[in-house]
């Protein structure tokens, strides 16, 4: 009773506009905070990376603002990092990008043992408020690369499933 499904994303102007029963609803109206919209990404798809050079992940999404004041939260899980065996210098730098653009750093140096033996990491997560300041489609993804230009570190290993989630927050 009193419950409204908003079928977002259909806005005019400073409205939001419910897809089932026309009724528009001041975005004013809406409290801070309140989740507008919400997308997510996932991969199981096992990728390795010998090199320091930044890779992807194959873990991404993208999110199309309804309004260029929103912020957007993006939650990321990425799961089956590992660190191959052979070099006691290497680790795992995972990073998260709106675009092109690195925006943090997920994981500094997962793994590291001084060890060159095999490290099974498991997984990483995080959470980044991003202000885009744009109604255009944005793109967030995960890179990663190995600290030292040796021996492998991957990500997604052995069926594990990673996600990264975007919701748009009314600001």
């Amino acid at each position: 009773a009193g419950t409204t499904v908003l079928d977002l994303p259909a806005t005019s102007g400073t409205f939001i506009t419910t897809g089932s029963s026309g009724q528009s609803i001041p975005k004013a109206a809406l409290p801070t905070g309140s989740v507008l919209q919400v997308v997510q990404g996932t991969t199981s798809t096992g990728v390795s990376n010998n090199t320091s050079t930044l890779a992807d992940t194959g873990l991404t999404a993208t999110i199309t603002p309804l309004f260029s004041s929103s912020r957007i939260l993006v939650q990321v899980c990425q799961n089956g990092l590992t660190k191959g065996p052979g070099n006691t210098g290497s680790g795992v730098q995972l990073q998260l990008l709106r675009n092109s653009t690195i925006i943090a750093k997920v994981q500094g140096y997962g793994g590291y043992t001084e060890s060159s033996s095999y490290n099974w990491i498991g997984g990483v997560a995080g959470d980044y408020l991003d202000s885009p300041a744009t109604t255009s489609a944005t793109t967030y993804k995960t890179q990663f690369k190995n600290e030292t230009n040796a021996t492998g570190v991957g990500v997604n290993q052995d069926g594990s499933t990673s996600t990264i989630t975007l919701l748009e927050i009314a600001s």
